[in-house]
């Protein structure tokens, strides 16, 4: 993985972190939701489909 790749889909992954902790945060819900209602589970949701969204858009190298 080349290195400018590599930091865009560290910065995605980031980003969709941060994305599913303020989806937790503002909308959530109370019960009956298996992953927005726990912090560590929406986040981590959210981080990793920033990092296959980022993945998936950047082409690869031959």
């Amino acid at each position: 993985m080349a290195k400018n790749k590599l930091i865009i889909v560290s910065l995605l992954t980031l980003l969709g972190a941060v994305a599913g902790y303020i989806y937790y945060n503002k909308v959530g819900c109370i019960n009956g939701c298996a992953i927005w209602s726990h912090p560590w589970r929406s986040t981590g949701y959210g981080a990793l489909l920033g990092m296959l969204l980022g993945l998936a858009i950047l082409p690869e190298k031959k």
